[in-house]
């Protein structure tokens, strides 16, 4: 479930109700068409949430894997609860594995599912990908919503962009040396 969330962005509502039917590995894309709350199947979050989005083929590789070890359900879930075959709920999870993760690994505060997201768009920042990529990847209305609400520059690339802008504002030791 996590790797689903890292690797495409995923609303956790959208992770728990995915069908193995939404996934195509033969065009490697993965159809988003639906969302669970609280046990209940419904369209997903907005209209610009329901996309076709593109899968890596390592990606594919891991999913396909998991088909094979995927416990079956009725209803075809990628991520069936073992004991029920019904969909799991997001909070128990959250809260007993990601969230004691997050404290296990002495981080400086809690992280929840929607970590996930937002650590996806600092991701395709990294990437350079165009924002409005970014935008159509985290299917978002507004590009707004993508730039102000989600994500954060990782230290690596704020180092990287700061130093440009330093090479360019400071004379390199070689140009002091012969201005001296």
């Amino acid at each position: 479930m996590v790797r689903v969330a890292m690797c495409l962005g995923l609303r956790v509502s959208e992770v728990l109700a995915l069908k193995w039917s939404d996934f195509d590995f033969r065009s490697l894309t993965l159809e988003v068409v639906r969302g669970v709350v609280h046990g209940r199947i419904s369209d997903v979050k907005t209209e610009y949430s329901e996309d076709l989005l593109p899968l890596d083929s390592a990606f594919a590789e891991v999913m396909l894997d998991w088909q094979q070890r995927c416990p079956k359900s009725e209803g075809n879930w990628v991520f069936p609860n073992p004991n029920t075959g019904k969909l799991y709920h997001a909070s128990p999870i959250g809260r007993d594995y990601i969230r004691a993760a997050g404290r296990k690994a002495k981080l400086e505060k809690d992280i929840g599912w929607h970590t996930f997201r937002h650590a996806y768009r600092s991701f395709l920042d990294d990437a350079g990908a165009p924002v409005g990529v970014q935008q159509k990847l985290m299917r978002h209305a507004q590009v707004s919503t993508t730039m102000n609400t989600y994500g954060n520059a990782q230290m690596l690339s704020k180092r990287s962009a700061n130093t440009k802008v330093v090479q360019m504002v400071l004379p390199s030791k070689g140009r002091l040396e012969e201005a001296g």
